[in-house]
C-alpha cells in the first residue's frame, strides 16, 4: 500500500491574492484540510491549507507563502498528498482508490481479466478502470452487482461486467451492438 495518499489537486487560482481552487478527493470536500499540511507529489513542497469557502464544486483555500495570482496559477495541477497514517481507518466495504490500484481483476469463473489501473468518476458513479493485456481498458461500475468481491488480503477483485461493457467493446471493433 502507498505511504501517501492524494486527497486533492489544485485546479487553478481564485482571485488576485493567491487563493486557489482545490478539487477535493475526500468524502467531505472540506476535509481536504483536516489531515494537516499537504505536500506535492514529489514531497518537495509543503503547504498549510486554510479553507475560505466553496464554489462550483471546488474548495477555495489559501496556502501559506502563496500571496498572488501568478504564484497560485503556477500551482495548477499540483496534487495534494498526506501520509496514509493521518487518514482515518476505512469501514468495512469502504476503500481508498489508491488501495484498489494494482489489484488483479478476475471474472466470475476465476480467470484473470486484467489489473485495476485506477478509479474514474465521470458523474454517474465510480468505475474501475481495468487494463487487459493486449485488449485495452475495460470500465466496470464499482457496485456490489458488478464487483461482488473485493479481497484486499488476496489483492484481487471479482468482476461481473454488465452486458453494455461488452457491447461497447464490440462497437469499438467496427460492429454495432443493436
Amino acid at each position: 500500500m502507498s505511504a501517501r495518499v492524494c486527497i486533492g489537486a489544485i485546479v487553478g487560482a481564485h482571485g488576485v491574492r493567491g487563493a486557489v481552487r482545490v478539487k477535493s478527493f475526500t468524502a467531505d470536500p472540506l476535509d481536504v484540510v483536516a489531515y494537516g499540511p499537504v505536500e506535492d507529489e514529489a514531497g518537495k513542497r509543503r503547504f498549510k491549507l486554510k479553507v475560505t469557502g466553496e464554489a462550483k464544486g471546488f474548495v477555495l483555500a489559501t496556502l501559506d507563502g502563496v500571496n498572488d495570482r501568478d504564484a497560485a496559477e503556477a500551482l495548477k495541477g499540483t496534487g495534494l498528498y498526506v501520509p496514509r497514517d493521518r487518514l482515518p481507518e476505512v469501514e468495512e466495504d469502504e476503500f481508498l482508490y489508491t488501495d484498489l490500484v494494482g489489484l488483479s481483476a478476475l471474472g466470475l469463473d476465476g480467470q484473470v481479466i486484467g489489473t485495476v489501473k485506477g478509479v474514474a468518476n465521470f458523474g454517474a458513479g465510480d468505475l474501475l478502470d481495468i487494463i487487459r493485456p493486449g485488449q485495452g481498458s475495460l470500465l466496470v461500475p464499482f457496485t456490489k452487482v458488478a464487483v461482488p468481491v473485493v479481497d484486499m488480503v488476496k489483492r484481487q477483485v471479482v468482476v461481473d461486467p454488465p452486458v453494455f461493457a461488452e457491447d461497447e467493446e464490440k462497437e469499438g471493433e467496427g460492429g454495432r451492438a443493436d
